[in-house]
């Protein structure tokens, strides 16, 4: 006989926990956005990119929450690894959204331009790795070829795989038992 009950509070659980990683995937998305805007028009400054790295911060010190407010300060390891995962999917899913309206329509070259003078103050470590001057050409022709879409999916892949990745770090981290 299947215990009905069992199963029911396992799919409220799993609908808990998709609601509250939606919610904190927005605020993940927001920052990045925020990082984003900072990249390309401060490129200069710094603080976009300490944003970046604050994701994984950010995205335990909502962890936290969850676990202490629905969760009664209780989360396993693959509970947590799962909320991780959610939230940076749908951070990535509405941070790309957004990038692709900016990148379609307010863009006008101005993240071509930031990366290129970023790839340009590199090519001297590149070049002492070993990496040819043509090549890095190569790179960037091909970035210049791409359209608003391939480079918003680059970036929301991009961030999806390295947010599983950090999922199970965070989930660690964060993992607390009775």
């Amino acid at each position: 006989m299947i215990n009905f009950a069992f199963v029911m509070a396992t799919r409220e659980d799993i609908i808990q926990l998709k609601a509250f990683a939606r919610q904190d995937g927005a605020i993940l998305a927001l920052v990045w956005a925020l990082a984003f805007a900072l990249m390309v028009f401060a490129p200069r400054t710094s603080f976009g990119g300490l944003l970046v790295l604050a994701t994984p911060f950010v995205v335990g010190w909502r962890l936290r929450k969850f676990r202490d407010y629905a969760l009664n300060g209780v989360i396993s390891l693959r509970r947590g690894a799962a909320y991780s995962c959610y939230t940076f999917i749908c951070a990535s899913v509405l941070f790309a959204a957004m990038q692709y309206v900016y990148l379609r329509f307010f863009d006008n070259g101005r993240l071509l331009t930031v990366m290129r003078d970023a790839m340009n103050s590199v090519i001297p470590i590149y070049k002492s790795q070993g990496v040819s001057e043509q090549d890095i050409t190569d790179a960037m022709t091909l970035l210049s070829q791409m359209t608003s879409i391939d480079i918003t999916f680059m970036f929301m892949m991009q961030n999806i795989c390295v947010g599983a990745l950090l999922s199970f770090i965070i989930a660690a981290v964060c993992a607390k038992k009775v």
